[in-house]
């Protein structure tokens, strides 16, 4: 019988041990993590402060270069757009736009980017929902019209958006004028291509599945302001 206690005393002890073991590694790996998290909020606010001395420093109208697995797109920001133009550069400044997707793709209409979450291929069925959890109130000027090579801002639709505010991040470069018409005064134009068409005609041109999702990945590889 004693045997018995003894025996059943040490395997109570070493499940005591063994839980106690297991609580402090999830301590230990809840408290990397924090850290870890820290880190990262820490480093992304400097990078963004960084990035708004940056914007400060701009012309009325900056250049930028959209630089993309199929070529580059060079734009210019137009200076009556000022929430739009500072916005998208502060993004690029920050490399916010780094190693994201044009994840929609319409041959004679338009190609758009600019959605964190197509990072990560696990999120494909949530592509053209993502942003940096922000809106950017509409500035539509009458001259700035959705002529080919036109940047302009998604945003969700009426219904949900009766404002017209524009996505924080995600931005679509106008291929066919005609069929973007309809858009003037719809959505925020806030800059122009001013060389790649050409490149913007190539991804345009691409195979493309569901969603209108290319096949082969397009990535823009950075943003960068234009030399």
């Amino acid at each position: 019988m004693k045997k018995i206690l003894t025996l059943s005393l040490c395997f109570a002890a070493l499940a005591a041990f063994m839980t106690g073991c297991g609580n402090n590694n999830e301590k230990k790996a809840a408290e990397a993590a924090a850290i870890a998290q820290a880190e990262a909020d820490s480093l992304a606010a400097v990078l963004e402060q960084t990035a708004l001395e940056k914007v400060a420093q701009l012309p009325e109208e900056p250049v930028f270069d959209i630089i993309t697995t199929m070529g580059t797109i060079t734009v210019k920001l137009y200076s009556q757009t000022p929430q739009h133009r500072d916005n998208f550069a502060k993004l690029a400044f920050s490399g916010f736009y780094d190693g994201l997707l044009f994840h929609r793709v319409i041959n004679g209409f338009m190609i758009q980017g600019g959605d964190p979450l197509t990072k990560n291929p696990a999120n494909k069925d949530k592509f053209g929902t993502g942003g940096p959890d922000y809106t950017v109130p509409a500035e539509f000027v009458p001259e700035y019209r959705h002529k080919k090579g036109a940047l302009a801002a998604a945003r969700r639709g009426d219904a949900a958006n009766p404002m017209k505010a524009s996505s924080g991040s995600q931005f679509y470069l106008v291929q066919n004028e005609q069929a973007c018409a309809a858009l003037d005064g719809e959505y925020t134009v806030y800059g122009e291509t001013i060389n790649g068409l050409d490149v913007i005609d190539k991804i345009a041109g691409v195979e493309t599945g569901p969603r209108d999702l290319p096949v082969q990945d397009i990535r823009i590889i950075t943003i960068k302001l234009s030399e």
